[in-house]
């Protein structure tokens, strides 16, 4: 911004120009969809990315300017399938490894002067990495990182109770900044025992991540024994959290409040179960839910999408859409219209990933992405077309409706198989070109 005040005296502007700094990602993914609204909204994710990247991701780039694993993790999401460039985020994980304490647990961001500790921040942590075991072709980097989510879970296992239930884990345990009575500051509430439902929820998550980690790469025993404290946590979370009578989990065992994020990872973590598809019916119906912020409906989405509601993506982009209104040109920090305290930041450009995983269905369907899964959600298009980077190429689909019948040409990586699965049922796909009459 350029403020100039001349009063009375004239001015002439021979020149003014601008000159961008960033980590030099190059787009490489391509979305044809017809709508405009759609690209508009990933040109905006992409320049946020980008806003928010240099020789680290961070946060945003005007205030803090600091490497979050809440943030990180879909910002690395969003290199993966916008760009293939990894260096990032393999930076972001050996830095997030470094920085764990004797306790075992990582700090929230690093590098960074002032040391900050957000518990559930560790959490995520191992599911990021999860995430590049499943979408990068490194298990070498994997397989080294597994000391340190052992000594995580280490940690939060010396703060579950008999039953599995987590009770007050030291330290900031934010989870999303909902303004909701409750919530304190970022905080899910918890009930008179310490007990979070939300808490118990992410780390049901995290243990059934870490054994599968374990189990292809690790230690058997640390699997049996993630595997077997998922066990427990699930059986008690259902008898402490879940509320018959209105057909939610609420989000402490006093069952005073219910909110999106509760439910949401109650779908992610399996903890719904057979539930999961009218879980994610009744999430999406109900208003007085406490709501999800531009950063956490990342796994709102995922939740809805995993209970077969996937193809109604486009209608729950609102939240763009008002950012859009407002003028903005990179995503804000928070969905509060009111709050404008950091008008760029990374963890709310999910639908870079969702465009091309969700509504083109591209999806790793194996470690390494050695397998690919197509499942797309078109909604009410008639024609779509997009391709991402993959380790080992490119993967490209195009759906094209004619009557009552779908054209559809899906190209992998060749010596790479994967699946389509449409309307449930499954067709297999070798690497190449396949094409389908559907």
């Amino acid at each position: 911004m350029v403020n100039i005040f001349t009063k009375d005296e004239p001015l002439t502007i021979n020149d003014i120009y601008g000159t961008f700094t960033g980590y030099p990602f190059k787009f490489k993914a391509k979305l044809n969809v017809g709508n405009p609204e759609l690209q508009q909204m990933l040109d905006i994710g992409f320049r946020t990315a980008r806003s928010c990247a240099m020789e680290t991701y961070f946060d945003c780039p005007y205030y803090e300017q600091l490497q979050y694993i809440g943030d990180g993790r879909i910002q690395a999401l969003v290199s993966y399938f916008n760009t293939g460039d990894d260096r990032l985020a393999r930076n972001a994980l050996n830095q997030m490894d470094h920085s764990r304490l004797a306790e075992g647990i990582t700090l929230s961001r690093h590098p960074s002067f002032s040391p900050q500790i957000i518990s559930t921040f560790s959490l995520w942590y191992i599911s990021m990495l999860h995430d590049y075991w499943m979408y990068r072709n490194d298990e070498a980097f994997v397989k080294e990182k597994l000391d340190g989510t052992r000594q995580v879970l280490a940690f939060f296992a010396r703060y579950q109770q008999a039953d599995g239930s987590l009770k007050n884990p030291p330290y900031w345990r934010f989870v999303d900044w909902v303004g909701t009575k409750g919530w304190d500051f970022g905080q899910p509430p918890k009930d008179a025992n310490g007990n979070s439902a939300m808490l118990d929820m992410q780390l049901l998550w995290t243990y059934q991540q870490a054994a599968e980690m374990e189990a292809k790469m690790g230690m058997p025993v640390y699997a049996q024994q993630y595997r077997a404290a998922a066990a427990k946590l699930k059986a008690t979370i259902q008898r402490k959290y879940w509320d018959a009578a209105k057909g939610f989990y609420a989000d402490a065992g006093d069952k005073l409040t219910y909110s999106q994020h509760t439910n949401a990872l109650a779908i992610l973590s399996g903890a719904a179960g057979a539930n999961t598809a009218p879980l994610a019916k009744k999430i999406a119906a109900d208003s007085n839910l406490v709501k999800c912020t531009i950063y956490f409906k990342y796994y709102l989405h995922q939740a809805l999408v995993k209970g077969g509601l996937g193809n109604d993506y486009l209608s729950w982009l609102d939240v763009w859409r008002d950012n859009i209104k407002m003028g903005l040109t990179t995503w804000a920090e928070i969905s509060d219209l009111e709050h404008n305290r950091s008008d760029c930041h990374a963890w709310g450009a999910s639908p870079n990933i969702e465009f091309f995983r969700t509504v083109l269905g591209i999806d790793s369907d194996a470690p390494g992405f050695s397998r690919i899964r197509i499942e797309p959600h078109l909604g009410k298009m008639t024609s779509a077309s997009g391709e991402i980077p993959h380790p080992n190429g490119v993967v490209a689909v195009n759906y094209a409706k004619t009557g009552s019948r779908w054209a559809i040409s899906i190209n992998l990586p060749m010596g790479t198989d994967g699946v389509l699965v449409w309307l449930g049922k499954s067709y297999p796909l070798k690497g190449g070109k396949n094409s389908l009459s559907i």
